[in-house]
């Protein structure tokens, strides 16, 4: 399957050293989520308030599932600012609008 030629068109005119900054602060991000969430996780289970499988069954919750999609689209408006700025990249990002 051959994708429409304007498929994509927003990384066309990134530069690498913005793709990399995106990959590292995901990559910072998910550390500091996962690192919390853990440390969470172990805090409850370690009071008895918390079962394993509470926590599955939270997961398929669709009030939850819509809360964690509406996290989801202002974190990613917030990332995508960093393939979209421009001017030095020493300096701060524009004032956010989200």
């Amino acid at each position: 399957m051959t994708l429409p030629s304007n498929d994509h068109a927003y990384l066309r005119n990134v530069a690498p050293d913005q793709l990399a900054a995106l990959i590292f602060e995901l990559a910072s991000q998910l550390h500091v989520e996962r690192q919390r969430r853990i440390a969470l996780e172990t805090a409850l289970q370690r009071a008895g308030l918390l079962q394993t499988d509470t926590l599955d069954a939270l997961a398929a919750d669709t009030e939850i599932q819509n809360m964690g999609r509406e996290a989801l689209d202002l974190a990613l408006r917030r990332l995508l600012r960093i393939v979209t700025e421009t001017g030095d990249p020493r300096g701060p990002l524009r004032a956010e609008h989200c």
